[in-house]
């Protein structure tokens, strides 16, 4: 480890590490730092993405591949099952723990340097502007210099939070999650399963995601206006006990998942934030490993230009908001639209909803028909579905 660089990535994720890959192969010299001991563990998310988002970046590779998706089932509040087949989308649920490791090997051979058990634990100033970064590395205390320090620290993000960012959250926009990974269960193969309603997972949904044969994530997401009267933990457990008495978890996960506006201002002098530290997830669904690798990407980008430049001021990087503003900000401010829509429907209204979808021969069911019925209370919105299916 050196003790200065012209980028410094706080953070081993998917953004980290994009942001790293792209910085580096673009002339900057780049350190990204990861606490923890091995990239990609510990795995915080349910590991669901699509495969049009991912290869905008990396071929996908057979080991990061737990389950092919084609399919998914929607329960609602009574119990009706809708059964959605993919039209032309294909997901899958991740091997997170290789593919956040792979990532990070990426960036490597683009030419940055990877360090773990680096534990930055503040920021360094000097002339009263950012200069670098705190880190304890394998127990020993060190300042590492850089001109830029990028954030990708996660829902959690200290390093906005030490440049005098706000990245605060509201409480209903903000999800407590629960997670378990568990075996010795029948699950649908192929198939992901949702289930929604104030039974489940009130303001939110809860989900079975197949990993192999008997083996599946079984996690949910509720609002947080609801979990100060019942934790996460407490629906899910009820879930399990009910469904899948016999299962063993092997795993427990749990952790807060904002589904609000990206944050007005991840930059300032010598810093910017990407991915989940800038609240780029979608707010409909919770997932944010696409956003993270595209705000990574294009935050890598401007970075290795500002270094090129000798310009890391807030308004060079200012770029950065402009690029994810024309991008994906204005798509997930729709999300955010819907998702507000559908947490005001009863569940009287979804089972009215689920109802009408099931009366719709399977073959000629999608998503977006799912979508359209939703906003049955609020019909100024399937314009904006339209366009968010559209890829508008």
């Amino acid at each position: 480890m050196k003790l200065k660089y012209d980028i410094i990535v706080v953070g081993g994720g998917p953004a980290g590490s994009m942001a790293a890959k792209y910085a580096a192969e673009n002339g900057a010299d780049v350190c990204l730092l990861e606490k923890t001991r091995d990239i990609g563990y510990p795995v915080r998310c349910g590991e669901a993405v699509g495969h049009a988002g991912i290869t905008q970046f990396v071929e996908m590779k057979d080991t990061w591949i737990a389950e092919k998706i084609n399919s998914c089932t929607l329960v609602s509040p009574d119990g009706t099952k809708l059964d959605v087949p993919f039209a032309n989308e294909t997901g899958y649920i991740l091997n997170r723990r290789i593919f956040d490791y792979d990532l990070s090997r990426i960036a490597s051979k683009a030419g940055a340097q990877i360090f773990t058990k680096a534990h930055v634990t503040g920021l360094i100033y000097r002339d009263n502007r950012i200069s670098g970064v705190k880190v304890n590395h394998i127990g020993e205390e060190k300042i590492i210099e850089a001109k830029l320090i990028i954030g990708a620290d996660g829902v959690d993000s200290r390093v906005g939070r030490w440049a005098g960012l706000k990245t605060t959250v509201k409480l209903r926009d903000m999800e407590a999650c629960m997670q378990y990974s568990v075996s010795n269960i029948d699950v649908k193969r192929n198939n992901m399963t949702m289930f929604v309603g104030q039974n489940y997972a009130p303001g939110g949904y809860l989900w079975i995601f197949p990993k192999g044969e008997d083996f599946a994530n079984i996690g949910l997401g509720i609002s947080g206006t609801y979990s100060k009267q019942r934790s996460a933990k407490k629906y899910l457990d009820e879930f399990m006990d009910r469904e899948y008495p016999n299962a063993s978890i092997h795993t427990s996960m749990c952790g807060g998942c904002p589904v609000a506006y990206p944050i007005k201002k991840p930059v300032a002098d010598n810093i910017m934030i990407i991915g989940d530290a800038a609240h780029h997830i979608n707010p409909v669904t919770g997932g944010g490993i696409t956003p993270a690798m595209k705000s990574g990407m294009l935050g890598g980008l401007v970075a290795a230009e500002a270094i090129k430049k000798d310009n890391v001021s807030e308004s060079f990087l200012n770029k950065y908001v402009k690029d994810i503003d024309r991008d994906f900000t204005k798509r997930h401010k729709t999300l955010y639209k819907i998702k507000e829509a559908i947490s005001k429907l009863s569940d009287d209204d979804i089972n009215g909803i689920a109802r009408k979808i099931d009366s719709i021969p399977v073959e000629k069911r999608t998503l977006q028909k799912v979508f359209m019925s939703s906003m049955i209370k609020k019909p100024s919105l399937v314009i904006d579905v339209l366009r968010v299916f559209a890829g508008i």
